[in-house]
C-alpha cells in the first residue's frame, strides 16, 4: 500500500495518552492516518500530537474550530505549527471565519501547510435535530450549502456523511477533499452515528478519506480490523 492509497484515518478516541500511544505503536503509518479529537487533545495536549507526528503519522487534528475569525485564524496557525497533516473548522462559522483561517496558513510552504477542511453537518444529526436548532433544511441540503460556502472560502474540502458525497462530487471542484466519518461495516454497531455507510460504498460515492473509530480501536484485534477496512477499500 503506497502513501497515496492511505485512505483510512483511525480515530484515537481514548482518554489517556498511554492508551493512544499503545495503539499507535501497533499501527503502521503506511497503512493508516490518525485522528486526534477533542477529548484526547484536552487531556493530553499538543505534545501528544507532536509525538504522533514524530512517529511519521499523518495527523488529523479534529478540534472543529468555531469562534470569531481572528481566534480561529490563530488556532489554525497553531495547529500548523504542530506539523499536523489536516485540521478543521465548523462551516457554520461563516465565510469570513473560514477565509481568515485559510489566509492564516496560506503563505506557508506546501509541506508545512495542513489541509484545511470544514465540518458541514455532524453525522450524529438527523433532520429533526436540525429543526431543533432552527435549520429548516434536510441534512443533505444543509451539507451541500455549507460545502459550497467552504469552497467559496478556498478551503481544501469538507467533512460529510458518505450519503452526501455522490451529490458533492457533482458540485465541487475535482480536487475538493471529502472526509467521511461514521463508516461501519455490516457487522459493526452503529453507536451514536445516524447517517452511516460501509467503506466500499463510501469510496464508490466519492469519499477521499474514511474516519473509523470504534470498529477498529474497540476491536479484539485492531490490526485485523484495519486490514479488513483496507481490503474493502481496495475492492471498491
Amino acid at each position: 500500500m503506497t502513501k497515496d492509497e492511505n485512505r483510512i484515518i483511525v480515530a484515537l478516541d481514548f482518554d489517556t495518552e498511554a492508551k493512544a500511544l499503545a495503539l499507535a505503536e501497533r499501527l503502521n503509518p503506511k497503512h493508516c492516518r490518525i485522528k486526534v479529537g477533542k477529548e484526547l487533545f484536552t487531556r493530553c495536549g499538543p505534545h501528544l500530537v507532536s509525538a504522533l507526528c514524530a512517529r511519521d503519522f499523518d495527523v488529523f487534528l479534529d478540534l472543529k474550530f468555531h469562534d470569531i475569525p481572528n481566534t480561529v485564524a490563530k488556532a489554525v496557525a497553531a495547529a500548523a505549527d504542530l506539523g499536523v497533516w489536516m485540521t478543521n473548522v465548523h462551516a457554520c462559522g461563516g465565510l469570513q471565519m473560514m477565509t481568515a483561517a485559510r489566509e492564516a496558513i496560506a503563505d506557508r510552504e506546501s509541506d508545512q501547510r495542513p489541509l484545511l477542511i470544514a465540518v458541514t453537518v455532524l453525522t450524529s444529526l438527523s433532520a429533526d435535530d436540525l429543526i431543533e436548532v432552527g435549520v429548516q433544511k434536510t441534512p443533505e441540503q444543509q451539507v451541500l450549502d455549507l460545502a459550497t460556502l467552504s469552497a467559496q472560502a478556498g478551503l481544501d474540502g469538507v467533512v460529510c456523511s458518505a450519503a452526501e458525497t455522490r451529490a458533492l462530487r457533482g458540485l465541487m471542484p475535482e480536487d475538493f477533499c471529502l472526509v467521511t466519518p461514521g463508516i461501519r461495516r455490516l457487522e459493526d454497531a452503529a453507536g451514536d452515528q445516524k447517517r452511516v455507510v460501509g467503506p466500499a460504498e463510501a469510496i464508490a460515492n466519492g469519499s477521499d478519506y474514511l474516519v473509523v473509530g470504534r470498529p477498529i480501536t474497540g476491536a479484539a484485534d485492531p490490526l485485523a480490523a484495519l486490514d479488513a477496512f483496507n481490503l474493502a477499500i481496495s475492492r471498491a
